[in-house]
């Protein structure tokens, strides 16, 4: 195997968290329970992957702990996807000083997750 990095995040219901990002086009990849409640997972988009785990709280509308930077194709149908689902997004697509198109939402944690592609890639898709 390859060296990587996972990250691993701390929430309050990882049941519910998996759930949430399954229903956004992640994949699951495991899970791990203790007495019938689900304590772990792992979860994959593309090849990135990330963990949860049970005994975190919420993210702050002031202060998160934890953002996630998905690398995707597509932002704006994304958006749009996203936002036909009740998703909360924080900043609609927009194009950054560093050359990437992006959409950033808020998962049910608080936590924000930035979706973006380079911005070349998203004007040839247009």
């Amino acid at each position: 195997m390859e060296p990587r990095v996972t990250p691993m995040i701390h929430v309050e219901d990882v049941r519910a968290t998996v759930a949430w990002y399954a229903a956004i086009g992640f994949r699951v990849l495991a899970t791990g329970d203790d007495g019938g409640e689900v304590v772990w997972a792992e979860v994959a988009f593309g090849s990135g992957r990330v963990m949860f785990s049970a005994g975190g709280g919420p993210g702050s509308p002031r202060r998160r702990e934890v953002d996630l930077y998905v690398h995707a194709e597509g932002i704006d149908a994304l958006h749009r996807a996203l936002s036909a689902r009740g998703v909360e997004v924080i900043e609609g697509p927009h194009d950054t000083f560093y050359g990437m198109h992006e959409v950033i939402v808020r998962d049910l944690n608080g936590f924000w997750i930035t979706f973006g592609e380079p911005v070349a890639k998203q004007e040839a898709n247009a």
